[in-house]
Formats: C-alpha cells, sequence, structure tokens
C-alpha cells in the first residue's frame, strides 16, 4: 500500500521536476535573447529561475532516496553476512532519520522565520522556498520508515540490503543490432 502511494508520488515528483526544468530553461533563454536582442528582460526569471532549481534539487533527492540511487560504497558492507547487512542498513537507517529530523526541524524554523518576508521580485512569501527543505525531510522520513518496516517484514532481498549505487556508469543492457 504504501510502496505504491510512494512510487506514484515519486511519478508526480518526477513530472514537477520536468516542468521546473523546462520552466528554468524558457525563462534563463528568453532572458538571454531579451537582453541581448532588445537590450531588456524579464524581471522575475532570475528569481524565479533560482527558487525552480532548489525545489527541483529536493524533489530529485526525494527520487533518488526512493531509487537507491544515490551513490555510495558498498565495499565492506557487501563482505558482511545478511545479519550484518541488516544491522548496518538499520544503523544507516536510524542516522538518516536523524539528519530527516535535523533537516525538518530547521525548514520548519526558517519557514516560520520567512512567512511574513517576501521575495525582493516576485513578492512571494520566503516561506514558499524554505518549505522544500520540510517537503524533503518528510518525504525522506516517510521513505526511509517504509524500508525499514519492509525489512522487518522480511521483504527486502539480499541486494536491496545495500541502498547505494557504487557508480553512475552501471552495465545497461542495450538492444542488439539488427541484421
Amino acid at each position: 500500500m504504501v510502496q505504491s502511494w510512494l512510487d506514484k508520488y515519486c511519478r508526480l515528483l518526477t513530472a514537477l521536476m520536468v516542468a521546473a526544468l523546462a520552466m528554468m530553461v524558457v525563462l534563463v533563454f528568453a532572458n538571454v535573447v531579451l537582453r541581448y536582442v532588445f537590450n531588456s528582460g524579464i524581471t522575475l526569471s532570475e528569481e524565479l529561475s533560482r527558487w525552480l532549481f532548489v525545489w527541483l534539487t529536493f524533489m530529485g533527492a526525494i527520487v533518488a532516496m526512493h531509487e537507491g540511487a544515490h551513490l555510495g560504497t558498498d565495499m565492506l558492507v557487501s563482505r558482511m553476512s545478511v545479519r550484518g547487512k541488516k544491522a548496518c542498513l538499520v544503523l544507516g537507517h536510524v542516522l538518516m532519520l536523524y539528519i530527516c529530523w535535523m533537516l525538518f526541524k530547521g525548514s520548519l524554523d526558517q519557514v516560520k522565520i520567512n512567512w511574513d518576508s517576501t521575495s525582493a521580485v516576485m513578492e512571494v512569501s520566503q516561506a514558499f522556498f524554505y518549505s522544500s527543505g520540510v517537503v524533503c525531510a518528510a518525504s525522506g522520513a516517510v521513505i526511509l520508515l517504509n524500508h525499514l518496516w519492509r525489512l522487518l517484514r522480511g521483504e527486502l532481498s539480499e541486494t536491496e540490503l545495500i541502498g547505494i549505487r557504487e557508480s553512475e556508469e552501471e552495465p545497461v543492457d542495450l538492444p542488439k543490432p539488427v541484421q
């Protein structure tokens, strides 16, 4: 149930990331053309692009956590027994939950502090900017707790006990050439 909800949530975040990136490209490109050709520009282009980039980064971190796509090394953990891998997974997830708590608390404090403060150009509450950290921390905690729950229920395979990718250059199954 939670796993299918997380899958749908991450698909939504991916679509939002595509939209944010497309909007950033259009805004920045249009602003460059307007500056060099017409000696004018879009005033909110720079600020909105910066805000979209921050949100894009945090949404990407959520999706990467869900897919186990963060880079790392498994030199030690891969040599352990299944029991050792499980213990390391629990320890790592507990530490990451603590980091999620710190990110959540710090971001929430910034949301509260900046609630009545508006951005210079868009005149939007700065709280929206800092709420990206709140969303990331809460989403990350749900993903981590779901992973721990699946471990307790015995639903994780041995390969899922190592929650990182060693390299971005994993072998890819390429289609065979037609002869």
